[in-house]
């Protein structure tokens, strides 16, 4: 059993690798360093949710202890380097699809895929932002916080969340762009 990327995956993820005329912008740059440092943070989160969720089971096993925040932390951090480095898993192509006509399409009717592709995307995706945005004021208007004991306040996952999305919004809106100006500017 191979667990490595067969010939399709291969070429599909080298085809989006190379980018269109002009989807090197300005706006590209910045959002390349946000995911970048999103990244990072995204993964101390990850580093940080198994150390609290080991500190629970070593207190729990052995000492005998029952810690009530431990879980609530742990799915917020989890939650969190989730929506937060969603644009930057987008900016290589690297969420899960579903390839198995890739290798069958021509290069142009793939391309078309994957532009109406994006646009159902950022469809969705933009409205899940505002979504959020509109959770997020209602978190801080009304000062939710969680049904636990610890009631941590909902604001801090509702504005990962929110953060989150709108990346992923920004960064699918440009490869849109990218991809139209490419479009547009080959012969």
């Amino acid at each position: 059993m191979s667990h490595g990327l067969d010939a399709v995956e291969t070429e599909q993820t080298a085809a989006s690798v190379v980018k269109a005329p002009g989807a090197d912008t300005f706006a590209d740059r910045i959002l390349a360093v946000i995911n970048y440092i999103v990244v990072l943070i995204s993964s101390i989160a990850l580093v940080l949710a198994s150390v609290v969720l080991t500190y629970s089971v070593v207190t729990r096993y052995f000492l005998h202890l029952s810690t009530d925040w431990q879980d609530e932390t742990a799915v917020f951090l989890i939650v969190g380097a989730v929506f937060m480095s969603a644009a930057a898993i987008q900016a290589r192509r690297g969420h899960v699809a579903i390839e198995a006509i890739v290798g069958l399409l021509s290069p142009g009717v793939n391309r078309i895929r994957i532009l109406l592709v994006d646009v159902a995307s950022v469809i969705f995706c933009a409205f899940f932002s505002w979504k959020s945005w509109t959770l997020l004021h209602e978190a801080i208007v009304d000062n939710f916080h969680s049904g636990s004991t610890w009631g941590p306040p909902l604001w801090i996952p509702y504005s990962l969340m929110t953060v989150g999305m709108t990346l992923l919004s920004i960064q699918i809106l440009l490869q849109i762009i990218a991809e139209l100006r490419g479009r547009n500017t080959a012969p």
